[in-house]
């Protein structure tokens, strides 16, 4: 008799517990009144039910082939907190409110404490930490990873904002999200997908790096140095023993090493890592802040950089997938080229919007410590064109210009009060034909600003702040900067350079 009822248990297949990627898992924010997707893993076959405590009933699901199955799910409106069950697995503490996808290199990863003694986004970071008592504010941290191809699933967990846990907050996303949820009272969610000193490149899909003309010497130019990787190494590893051996005052930074298959900066890597898996996660929207990888190739990046945001929001399916981005800061390495790329994305891209950060920069630290500014200032695009907010989202951003005479009047977008701080207008320079740009005297006239020389009495350009490290001081009557700019199409420094 044993023995049968051994047997017949042997014949009843077990039921394996379903398995939930780690973004779907406790302390989550779902965005609420739309229709998201919720997917996992079990056995091929296997029944999965799902139970949402917003919603009535339950929806049922089998997995596929493969283990894999998903539902589409309707939420309400912002609330919580509820529990989502799996079968016999319970995701706890799900708020329905607001979420956001912040990604970038270094500065939108910078977090709130103070790290390594000078690490921080924080100017205030021990006050500011102590008062992170926000339970409606979460951040989920995508672990770094570099990847050959497309992964399904990522390491890191949701935290919810309080003064023990906002310390690795990244720091940008921590005042956006503040902004945000004290303008609405929803609750945010933050994805933080971020690492420093990394392109755009590593960012985009490889099929949009392979099939585009433009991009073909990217490829190229990492099939290379993957093939010279071994050599490569083996020099680096010698580079890098006379450099510990050197103990003189000339010694330098240590050697860089070489692109291998591993290296964060190669392309389309951390797509595969750290985007691929969170495709599915319905989003409101995205901030960014990166670029400065991209600056010796800035002519490139005025491509490269709106053909990662149509990818994806081909992969969210999301055409008007709102997409803020962080303008450049001055810096002694920064070309404008690479601000005025940003603000030629601005124009040319629908539905996103740029933050000004002239005010905010550091000639020697690639990293201004101010992130509360550019946090806040990200907000605003997002108060205004998603949350119906009456803010003004900008300083002012050129749009045109006319000539008259010996003068160029220029136009702008977001140009109420225009004003000059601390003295006379600064930073605007005037050509004729000849390319030759000269000093130039400015005032403001209404919405507009009249230029002019008097050694150039044909004007055909101005530029503005047109400098790695300028000092403009155009702002509006918010106290909003006003972006470098250029009126001509003349050749740039960095055209040609891929």
């Amino acid at each position: 008799m044993y023995r049968l009822i051994f047997f017949l248990l042997l014949s009843v297949p077990a039921m394996a517990q379903v398995k939930l990627p780690a973004i779907i898992s406790d302390n989550m924010v779902l965005q609420q009144q739309t229709t998201v997707t919720l997917w996992g893993w079990a056995q091929p076959g296997e029944a999965v039910k799902v139970e949402a405590g917003w919603a009535k009933g339950s929806q049922v699901t089998k997995a596929d082939a493969a283990g894999k199955w998903a539902v589409r799910l309707k939420t309400g409106k912002a609330g919580g907190p509820y529990v989502l069950r799996f079968n016999d697995v319970e995701v706890k503490n799900v708020l329905l409110g607001e979420v956001w996808l912040a990604s970038g290199q270094s500065n939108m990863e910078f977090v709130v404490v103070r790290q390594n003694n000078n690490y921080t986004g924080v100017l205030n970071y021990e006050q500011e930490i102590a008062g992170a008592n926000y339970p409606n504010i979460r951040m989920i941290d995508v672990g770094n990873k570099v990847a050959n191809e497309p992964q399904e699933d990522l390491s890191g967990k949701w935290k919810v904002c309080s003064p023990q846990t906002v310390d690795t907050f990244s720091a940008v996303a921590y005042y956006f999200a503040k902004e945000i949820q004290r303008e609405t009272g929803y609750p945010i969610g933050i994805i933080n997908s971020t690492w420093g000193g990394t392109p755009a490149e590593s960012w985009t899909k490889q099929e949009v790096l392979e099939n585009d003309k433009d991009f073909k010497v990217i490829m190229d130019r990492f099939r290379q140095q993957l093939t010279a990787y071994p050599a490569a190494i083996e020099e680096h590893k010698l580079a890098m023993e006379k450099w510990r051996a050197d103990t003189s005052s000339k010694k330098g930074g240590a050697p860089r090493e070489p692109m291998g298959p591993n290296n964060s900066k190669g392309p389309y890597k951390l797509y595969n890592g750290m985007i691929a898996p969170i495709v599915n996660y319905t989003l409101k929207g995205v901030i960014w802040y990166q670029g400065e990888s991209n600056s010796d190739r800035a002519y490139q990046y005025r491509r490269l950089f709106p053909a990662m945001i149509a990818s994806w929001r081909k992969d969210w399916k999301n055409n008007d997938l709102p997409f803020y981005f962080v303008q450049i800061s001055p810096h002694r390495g920064q070309s404008p080229e690479i601000r005025d790329a940003q603000l030629y994305t601005y124009r040319t891209v629908k539905h996103t919007g740029i933050v000004v950060t002239t005010d905010n920069g550091d000639s020697l630290d690639i990293h201004p410590r101010n992130k509360k500014l550019v946090g806040e200032r990200l907000s605003r695009w997002a108060l205004k064109n998603e949350y119906g907010k009456d803010v003004v989202v900008s300083g002012p951003l050129y749009n045109g210009y006319k000539t008259e005479g010996n003068k160029i009047r220029l136009s702008f977008e977001h140009a109420d009060g225009l004003q000059a701080k601390d003295g006379p207008l600064q930073e605007f320079m005037i050509a004729g034909n000849d390319q030759q740009f000269v000093p130039a005297q400015a005032k403001i006239d209404g919405n507009t600003i009249v230029v002019w020389s008097d050694g150039v009495q044909q004007p055909a350009a101005v530029r503005f702040a047109w400098r790695n490290f300028p000092h403009p001081n155009l702002f509006n009557k918010e106290g909003l900067p006003a972006s470098p700019f250029k009126t001509d199409n003349w050749k740039q420094t960095t055209e040609g350079k891929n």
